[in-house]
C-alpha cells in the first residue's frame, strides 16, 4: 500500500544532528573511538537539591495527576522571581509567563499560533534551524538576514528598515547569540524594539544562554516598552544542566501567550508535577551555583580555544554561551569539508557552521560540554599527530 505523507514535510529535512549522531553511533558500534564536541547538552549534573526535590516529589500521592497547561502557579511565580533577580525585569506570573516543555516547543507553538500561508518570518543567518523549519511547517516563508563577524554578529536593523516587511509577522533573534556568543552592545535592543514598533512586527528573542560565562545576563525586556512588542524564550537546559528535563518558558504580551496557550493546550496535557517542583528549586538557586558552573566553563573555554588553535582555526573568545565559533583554516573550502576531515583523521566531531545557514559556511562550532581532562587529552593527541606528520 502506498502511504502519502503531508506536503508540509517536504519543506523541511531531518535535523542535521539527528542524522549525524546516527552515523557516529554506527561508527562507534564498529569499534571507533569518536569524541563528540558538537552537541550543546550539558554533561554536568543539576544541583543536588534539584534532584532531591524531583525524587521526593515523585513519591507524593498526587504527583501523577494531569497538570495545568500554563504551568503550576508556583512555577510561574518562580520564573517571575528569577527574571527579577537575574535581569531586573518584572513579569506578571499570571499573564506574562507561560511554562513550556522546553523552549524549543515555544518556537513551534508561537509559529503555529501566529503564522498563515503567505506570511513571512525574519530569520538570522547563521542561526538556529528551528526558526525557519517551524515557519515552513506553519506554511509561512522564512526570509533571512545575514549576521557577520564585522558587525559583531548583531542583526542589521538599519538594513532591515530598507526592506519591504509588509508580510513579516515575526522577527527571530537569539542573544546571547548562538553560534557566535555575542552579547548585544548598549542600545541594540532599543533599536530592535523601535523597529518592531514601527513595522508592527512581533520580536522573539531566544535566550537560553544568558547566564553562561557572563556576570551580566541580558533580556530584551530590560528595554522600556519591549513587553508590548516582544516575546522571550528561556530555558533551564543550559543554565541549570537540565536539558533532558524539558523545562522552559515564554514571556511576553498576554494576548500572544493566550494565543500560544490555545494551540499548546491541544498538543499536551501539562508537565509532570515533580519536574515542575524541581524546576522551582533550580530557579531559586543562589549566585554560587552560577559562579561555580561558569568557573567550569571558563576552564573548558580556555582548553577549547587551545584545541581549535592547535588545529589551525581562527577563534576569538566569545562574550557568553557554551560554544566556540571558529573560522576553518586554509585550504579547506568550508566547515563541512573540515568537519569531515576532523572526524576521519582525528576522530572528533565538530559540526560545520553551515548547518546554521550559508553565512556560517567558513566556520565550525564547538561545544564546551566535554570534561576538561578530555579536551586536554584530545589536544595532546592532535599535537603529537601533527608533530609526527611534520617530521615524516
Amino acid at each position: 500500500m502506498k502511504i502519502d505523507f503531508s506536503e508540509r514535510l517536504s519543506t523541511v529535512e531531518e535535523y542535521y544532528f539527528s542524522k549525524k549522531l546516527r552515523e557516529i553511533r554506527l561508527r562507534q558500534e564498529n569499534g571507533e573511538t569518536i569524541h563528540n564536541l558538537g552537541i550543546g547538552s550539558p554533561d554536568l549534573p543539576p544541583h543536588p537539591s534539584v534532584i532531591r526535590t524531583l525524587a521526593d516529589s515523585a513519591a507524593a500521592a498526587d504527583a501523577h495527576h494531569y497538570q495545568s497547561y500554563a504551568g503550576m502557579p508556583e512555577l510561574r511565580h518562580a520564573y517571575s522571581r528569577y527574571y527579577a533577580r537575574q535581569y531586573g525585569v518584572e513579569l506578571d506570573p499570571q499573564s506574562e509567563i507561560l511554562s513550556l516543555i522546553g523552549s524549543k516547543e515555544g518556537i513551534m507553538h508561537l509559529s503555529m499560533a501566529m503564522l498563515d500561508p503567505g506570511d513571512e518570518v525574519l530569520v538570522p543567518n547563521p542561526g538556529y534551524g528551528s526558526y525557519a523549519a517551524c515557519a515552513k511547517l506553519a506554511g509561512a516563508q522564512p526570509v533571512y538576514y545575514n549576521l557577520n563577524e564585522e558587525n559583531q554578529w548583531l542583526a542589521p536593523i538599519e538594513e532591515l528598515r530598507l526592506r519591504d516587511t509588509s508580510r513579516v509577522k515575526i522577527l527571530w533573534m537569539n542573544y546571547p547569540n548562538m553560534p557566535a556568543g555575542t552579547v548585544p552592545k548598549p542600545g541594540f535592543f532599543e533599536d530592535v524594539v523601535a523597529f518592531a514598533r514601527e513595522r508592527g512586527i512581533l520580536v522573539c528573542n531566544d535566550n537560553p544562554y544568558s547566564t553562561i560565562l557572563t556576570k551580566h545576563p541580558v533580556s530584551i525586556f530590560q528595554v522600556d516598552g519591549a513587553k508590548e512588542v516582544a516575546c522571550e524564550l528561556n530555558s533551564l537546559s543550559k543554565s541549570h544542566n537540565m536539558a533532558g528535563w524539558r523545562v522552559g518558558m515564554m514571556g511576553g504580551p498576554p494576548s500572544v501567550l493566550q494565543a500560544v496557550l490555545k494551540f499548546k493546550s491541544n498538543m499536551d496535557s501539562g508537565k509532570f508535577k515533580a519536574i515542575q517542583l524541581a524546576a522551582i528549586t533550580a530557579l531559586s538557586l543562589g549566585d554560587d551555583w552560577y559562579e561555580g558552573l561558569n568557573e567550569s566553563y571558563r576552564h573548558r573555554q580556555a582548553l577549547g580555544i587551545q584545541l581549535l588553535r592547535t588545529l589551525g582555526c581562527t577563534v576569538h573568545k566569545p562574550d557568553a554561551g557554551m560554544f566556540l565559533w571558529a573560522r576553518v583554516p586554509a585550504p579547506y573550502k568550508d566547515g563541512f569539508t573540515y568537519s569531515d576531515y576532523l572526524l576521519d583523521h582525528h576522530q572528533i566531531f565538530i559540526p560545520p557552521g553551515g548547518i546554521f545557514g550559508d553565512a556560517g559556511d567558513p566556520y565550525i562550532r564547538m561545544s564546551l560540554c566535554t570534561p576538561e581532562s578530555t579536551l586536554a587529552r584530545i589536544t595532546r593527541e592532535i599535537t603529537r599527530k601533527l608533530q609526527q606528520h611534520a617530521r615524516s
